[in-house]
């Protein structure tokens, strides 16, 4: 790889971190002119995250930027959107982890507003509370541009869930959005499920380790009814039962679109399994590539219904733990005496 010297940029950052006091980032340094800039668990902190900003606002190579766990805070996200004000090449940002909480949110929801570069926001692991996600769902309503958000690990309870859920609904440019290891359960995983059911770009959806329910599971079955666009919906780990997992399949008969369908570690019992394969079964048009019933005690009926469904849909995969590989103890087998 060619070197390229940018005395220039070199001469600025090293005056900037002197203006700061803070020691200089000589991988930064090193790294100045190329097109991703990876600096993770660093513990840069809030100041040497001001000065990085700062020179970053007149660089022109860099397009991806990782800053995740450096311990940016409130005050390093808004030096981050600060810069993103001027900066018009950074198109994929990776704040996780770095406690950016509802200030730094505010600050980054209002450049979404008007930054028309930005493609691809993470903020996962960053203590985002209902407030923060109410900045964010403001930002979504207009901005038409982030195509990929990631919330997961993050704190967004009910009010998050009605808001983003609205911001679903009106978005026109997200095509994932990631909002697992959160705590959406009962109105909140229903308001995504509506916006979900309105919402026409969003191509993957990740819900997993939530509350869903079997409530959550019915009105996202009533989306999947609607939603003729979304290709992936992960709901692993969502306190599902048999009876969600019937109103989910309810949704999947009519469905063309959806490819893949996660839903390991739900307490679905077979016959939850067999719904949903009965569903796609019973649809003409399925799309259907992927199914994954991990962790999910299954018996005979449901092996032979596998192979029934997938003599019709040939390329169809589906995951599940058979009847005996959750039970790792051999019995010894007893001999019948006649």
């Amino acid at each position: 790889s060619t070197i390229c010297y940018d005395p220039a940029g070199k001469t600025r950052y090293l005056a900037i971190c002197q203006a700061y006091g803070v020691v200089p980032i000589s991988y930064f340094l090193r790294h100045m002119k190329d097109s991703e800039l990876a600096l993770m668990h660093r513990g840069l902190g809030p100041k040497a995250a001001k000065a990085l900003a700062l020179s970053l606002t007149s660089n022109t190579s860099i397009v991806k930027l990782n800053l995740s766990d450096n311990g940016l805070d409130g005050d390093g996200a808004v030096a981050m959107a600060e810069m993103l004000k001027e900066n018009c090449y950074i198109s994929e940002l990776d704040l996780s982890e770095n406690k950016v909480g509802v200030k730094g949110t505010e600050a980054l929801s209002t450049v979404l507003q008007e930054n028309p570069i930005l493609v691809s926001l993470k903020l996962s692991g960053n203590e985002l509370n209902d407030r923060a996600a109410k900045y964010l769902a403001d930002a979504l309503v207009t901005n038409q541009k982030v195509e990929h958000l990631d919330l997961s690990h993050n704190r967004l309870g009910e009010p998050a869930g009605e808001a983003l859920g609205m911001a679903m609904a009106e978005n026109v440019g997200l095509k994932q959005l990631n909002l697992s290891w959160n705590n959406f359960r009962g109105q909140g995983a229903a308001a995504v499920a509506k916006g979900l059911g309105a919402n026409i770009f969003l191509r993957v959806l990740d819900l997993s380790y939530n509350g869903f329910g079997n409530s959550g599971a019915a009105a996202l079955g009533a989306a999947l009814k609607s939603n003729n666009v979304l290709e992936e919906l992960n709901i692993s780990n969502n306190r599902i039962a048999l009876e969600g997992a019937l109103a989910l399949a309810s949704g999947l008969k009519g469905n063309k679109n959806l490819r893949r369908l996660k839903m390991s570690r739900n307490p679905i019992q077979n016959e939850g399994c067999l719904g949903i394969l009965k569903a796609i079964r019973a649809n003409p048009g399925a799309a259907m590539e992927f199914l994954d019933f991990s962790a999910i005690v299954v018996k005979k009926d449901f092996v032979r219904a596998c192979e029934a469904v997938q003599a019709l849909f040939p390329s169809l995969l589906i995951q599940h733990d058979g009847i005996t590989r959750l039970f790792r103890r051999e019995f010894p087998k007893v001999q019948h005496v006649s």
